[in-house]
């Protein structure tokens, strides 16, 4: 019977137990974490009669992997997608004012986000030649280099704090958005690229009878937490939480040895390490130095999470949509705010609203150390500005993360080959997580799904 432990019991790891436990029915599978708490980043808490995401509000249908985990854990018709409001309307402050993004050609002609030099160069940029070379490149040159400075500053730094929260110009264009430097290599640019992917999803949409619809938001009526609290409950062996692993060792003969605390210890075939990097580095600094400086390298920035509860009359805004990114290059007091009762039914008591807005990141770690009262008042200044809102707030709720989202800075692909190289001399020693191959909740199940085939492979032989 293999023996197989995870490290970390976020998303990543729990959702490998389980894929593992598919594939490998009778193996010994068992997750540590070192919080008392599951999930990682993915949690909901439930306050005042309000339901708050501490971590992702949703996932994207881009790719099947987590639909297809939804559907294999018997979750998949308890699935709600985001408002057709949130969909459609999504906002961005720029130089301190609110504007719409476009949602077509004409209205993004129309709109005035940009100015017309930055929209010719943004229409004109199937006509530039593509880069000859495949040195790494920061999405901010990559940005600047394909439309415009304008476009840089504006649309594409808010579309990387929406997902990053970090510097474009810090970040590398091929590991943290490798779908637009692989349409680039292949079809010469983005645009061209892009309307080839359209085309062919109506093809495909159409030999199936299907209309093409686009990409779509998913949750749970009860929020993230749903999809955490049933892999917990599917797994044959109950997650160990609060387990502080101090050492991995190698064993003897062959395996493995992890111990805890005490006297703690679990002998393996196989070791996963699916815990952060910075903890991954502290595991593995005794058995390669080098292996550890690799993974210890990878860079984290820090998000406060702050929810605001208000009286639906006592808001003139009609909060029609998703919610509204500031850039970066802003340096306001907010990342942006997620309007969470539009997007999702139940995120509110009847009569009240929800908004949660993210702070810090990248370029604004000291907010994270602001006391409670400092953050809530900043938040609040933040929404009198963009919304109009003057109410005093019936719940606020703070979520902070010291480390939060991992960043994919400019090196991160020829970091991941030396990580894998150096991984690769101890048999059955693998790593995960968010840190490595996308920080996306698709991107984990995705890999998860990859990991354990990977897993049964190794075992089999």
């Amino acid at each position: 019977m293999a023996r197989i432990v995870i490290v970390g019991g976020g998303v990543s790891g729990l959702s490998l137990a389980y894929r593992l436990q598919q594939q490998l029915p009778t193996a010994e599978i068992t997750v540590l974490e070192k919080n008392n708490r599951l999930g990682g980043c993915i949690g909901t808490v439930q306050h005042a009669g309000f339901r708050i995401e501490i971590g992702p509000n949703g996932f994207l249908d881009n790719k099947q992997s987590t639909l297809n985990l939804c559907r294999d854990l018997g979750l998949g018709a308890g699935l709600v997608r985001a408002s057709e409001a949130a969909a459609r309307n999504r906002f961005l402050m720029l130089r301190g004012k609110m504007h719409q993004l476009p949602s077509s050609p004409l209205a993004f002609l129309t709109s005035g986000v940009v100015s017309w030099r930055a929209k010719l160069a943004l229409l004109t940029e199937r006509f530039r030649s593509p880069r000859p070379d495949l040195k790494d490149e920061s999405i901010d040159a990559f940005a600047r280099r394909r439309t415009s400075a304008e476009i840089a500053d504006t649309l594409v730094d808010a579309f990387v704090t929406g997902i990053h929260a970090g510097d474009p110009g810090l970040l590398s264009v091929r590991a943290a958005f490798p779908r637009f430097a692989e349409l680039e290599r292949q079809y010469g640019s983005l645009s061209k690229g892009m309307a080839h992917a359209a085309r062919q999803r109506r093809a495909e949409a159409a030999a199936r009878g299907e209309t093409p619809t686009r990409q779509q938001m998913w949750s749970f009526p009860e929020g993230l937490g749903r999809l955490i609290d049933t892999l917990r409950q599917q797994l044959k062996t109950p997650p160990l939480a609060g387990v502080t692993v101090r050492q991995l060792e190698r064993a003897p003969e062959r395996g493995w040895i992890v111990r805890g605390e005490g006297q703690e210890r679990w002998d393996a075939d196989v070791v996963v390490l699916a815990c952060p990097a910075y903890q991954q580095a502290s595991l593995v600094a005794d058995l390669d130095a080098e292996l550890a400086d690799w993974i210890g390298g990878i860079a984290y920035n820090c998000i406060a999470v702050v929810a605001l509860g208000f009286r639906r009359a006592e808001i003139a805004h009609p909060l029609e949509g998703f919610g509204y990114l500031t850039p970066g290059r802003e340096r306001r007091d907010v990342l942006g705010v997620q309007w969470c009762s539009s997007i999702y039914p139940g995120r509110a008591p009847e009569g009240m609203v929800l908004l949660r807005a993210l702070c810090g990141g990248w370029h604004r770690p000291e907010m994270l150390g602001w006391d409670e009262q400092r953050l809530l008042t900043a938040v609040r200044q933040e929404l009198r500005h963009a919304l109009g809102i003057v109410a005093d707030p019936v719940m606020h709720f703070l979520w902070r993360w010291e480390r939060a989202i991992p960043q994919y800075h400019l090196g991160h692909l020829e970091r991941l080959a030396r990580i894998e190289e150096r991984s690769g001399r101890y048999p059955g020693l693998f790593v995960a997580g968010n840190a490595f191959h996308g920080v996306s909740l698709n991107d984990c199940t995705e890999q998860a799904e990859m990991l354990s085939a990977r897993i049964k492979i190794l075992l089999a032989h």
